[in-house]
């Protein structure tokens, strides 16, 4: 059962603080929104994109979003670690310098088998692409174990 008691959705919730009309545009706006720091666990980029650009995102009734800018503050910057080496460490165990590096991740990210994800990220280095990463839904499920993926892909 579902109650205004359950939650404190007024201190949690985002706030649109300001809106003004795209010029030469009539149905269109920006949006300003702000969301309270506590809605986001300390360092971690991934579960504040996820809250922020997944869910609003998936709400269906706006025909039309995009993200144009995103204003971090100070404070919560400050509680991510980063990465634990740089750059250049990645660079000397690809061998690769002087350009960017190309990377994917694999789709579908569902339904392929261990030996045809592997399949996939061969093709990839194949042609040309520096590395490849699992979908953020891709664990160890029964029918593509983490195992058996790590060694195809290796093979």
């Amino acid at each position: 059962v579902w109650t205004d008691g359950l939650t404190s959705l007024d201190r949690y919730k985002g706030r649109c603080y300001h809106i003004e009309p795209v010029a030469g545009e009539e149905t269109q706006f920006i949006a300003y929104v702000a969301y309270p720091l506590d809605l986001f666990e300390e360092g971690s980029v991934t579960n504040m994109f996820t809250s922020i650009v997944g869910n609003v995102f998936g709400f269906k009734a706006l025909r039309a979003l995009r993200l144009e800018d995103l204003r971090i503050p100070v404070a919560y910057v400050k509680t991510f670690q980063g990465p634990p080496h740089g750059i250049q460490v990645e660079r000397d165990k690809l061998n690769k310098y002087g350009r960017p590096l190309l990377g994917c991740t694999i789709k579908p990210k569902l339904g392929l088998s261990a030996k045809n994800y592997g399949r996939a990220v061969y093709e990839c280095l194949r042609g040309g692409l520096d590395f490849t990463k699992d979908d953020e839904n891709v664990n160890s499920q029964p029918f593509m174990r983490w195992r058996d993926r790590f060694l195809f892909c290796a093979e």
